[in-house]
């Protein structure tokens, strides 16, 4: 029995891996379809390795450096990353901690050699210790380490094998200039081939994000108002439309690595020099606030958390009206940071779904209170009204992050016709296609009715004096 049990745990290994083999080619087929960045990033690679191990093929240049001409090859593999702000960090820190380490470092071997040979060796040890606890501890500062962490333990390898080394070898001038113009040699072919061969800049992908990430909780709103209110006989909203939002919620830490990165790259395209790319984190950070009391939502959407289809019925209009006037307004911000274009629509939006939170909430704390006598079944709808009047706080704070963008950034003001133009619909395809543009936005399905207030019904909404002191509910 051992043997037949043994026989078949390897033959159950075997199928294993040869599933795992069979499905490789399938992985790498999805892995290049979701980006075709990767591809094209992996041939510009393999092209600058090629470049710089010519030092090795060609018979003059390997005489010129010799053995050295390694380091030029494995900067570029050290060096070169997916983005040109990346690659720019490390080759620029690495050429800068290379030259100063490299000088430094010949310095310590004439300094070493003034008392003699037996205190050469004291003294090189004395300067390694200096110099590495010093750099060491200077990477612990917030700033030097994000910006040049990788220069300074950079430096501190350079120096040491210059100096450390330079103990047994005389010729330390050579071995320093061989080392360094390897290096730098590496690092400019890196640098070169990743800015002028299809160059992806991570100030792009930045913007990018931050606007899907808004358009994120676009989508969820528009699917909440449908999914909360729905009816047995409603057509179900689309599920993956409403998880969306998760991926806001870890997305801190890529945009701040994106914001490091762009910092460091040229001027290319419609971002310029000194760009604000501080203000995106802003604007990150406010869409992930916003995300979390989204997150809240979502629970309501479970079938034991919601209120009563009687509670609903009375709230729905009102609702509705919040979550569809929050849906225009972030949509016009996300477009309006792809497009780089002052919202001006955003504002109007804004102001109705305050106005509509300020109504549901009167209605709430007046008239369902009278007219219900359990008070367990209110508090659910009660709690979905704070909650959403807390989107609209968020989202009001992401329009005036996105306003001060625009005026730092000196986005293009649009024409009120053409703002009119691009208004972004309801149309639930729409909302995850992360590379949306102006043209792209329908008109609304004849089968979904577009909760739009009128201008009468808004003074009407205005013109309510909703009472500051709201009553409290209270469970004995």
């Amino acid at each position: 029995m051992e043997v037949v049990s043994g026989a078949d745990q390897k033959e159950g290994m075997m199928n294993r891996g040869w599933g795992k083999l069979k499905a490789f080619p399938g992985k790498l087929k999805k892995l290049g379809k979701d980006d075709p960045r990767r591809i094209i990033h992996s041939l510009k690679v393999g092209l600058a390795i090629t470049l710089v191990s010519l030092f090795y093929y060609f018979e003059p240049l390997y005489d010129g450096f010799g053995v050295s001409a390694m380091w030029a090859v494995m900067t570029v593999v050290v060096v070169f990353e997916f983005s040109v702000g990346a690659t720019l960090s490390k080759g620029l820190n690495r050429g800068l901690a290379t030259i100063v380490a490299g000088t430094l470092g010949f310095g310590a071997h004439c300094l070493a050699v003034l008392p003699g040979e037996k205190g050469e060796p004291i003294i090189l040890g004395l300067l390694v210790f200096l110099l590495a606890s010093m750099m060491t501890f200077i990477r612990f500062f917030p700033q030097m380490k994000a910006n040049y962490d990788y220069g300074l333990m950079v430096f501190i390898l350079t120096f040491c094998l210059i100096s450390v080394s330079g103990y047994r070898n005389d010729e330390v001038l050579d071995m320093a200039y061989q080392r360094v113009s390897t290096i730098l040699i590496g690092g400019f072919t890196a640098m070169l081939v990743c800015i002028f061969i299809c160059p992806i800049w991570a100030g792009h992908d930045l913007h990018n994000l931050v606007a899907n990430n808004i358009e994120q909780l676009a989508c969820f709103l528009e699917g909440f108002g449908l999914e909360y209110f729905k009816t047995s006989e409603d057509e179900e909203y689309n599920k993956t439309l409403l998880e969306g939002y998760k991926s806001v919620l870890h997305s801190k830490q890529t945009e701040e690595s994106l914001a490091i990165f762009a910092r460091w790259e040229p001027f290319h395209g419609r971002f310029r020099f000194g760009h604000p790319w501080k203000q995106y984190l802003k604007i990150g950070s406010l869409t992930r606030k916003c995300a979390y009391r989204i997150e809240a939502l979502h629970d309501y959407l479970n079938t034991e958390n919601q209120t009563p289809q009687e509670i609903r019925s009375k709230i729905q209009e009102e609702s509705i009206n919040v979550s569809s006037e929050s849906v225009k307004a972030l949509k016009e911000l996300a477009t309006a940071i792809k497009t780089m274009t002052t919202p001006s629509a955003a504002i109007l939006h804004i102001k109705r779904s305050k106005i509509a939170a300020k109504n549901l909430k009167f209605m709430l704390n007046t008239e369902l209170c009278k007219e219900i006598s359990d008070l367990l079944e209110v508090i659910p709808a009660v709690t979905m009204a704070s909650l959403l009047a807390d989107v609209v706080s968020c989202s009001e704070k992401i329009a005036e992050s996105v306003h001060e963008l625009a005026s730092l950034a000196k986005f293009k003001s649009v024409k009120p016709e053409l703002a009119a133009q691009r208004k972004p619909s309801l149309r639930n395809a729409e909302c995850v296609h992360e590379d949306a543009s102006v043209d792209k936005f329908k008109d609304v399905k004849p089968g979904v009715a577009e909760m739009k207030p009128s201008l009468r019904k808004m003074q009407s909404y205005s013109s309510i004096n909703v009472q500051q002191s709201h009553h409290v509910i209270t469970v004995e």
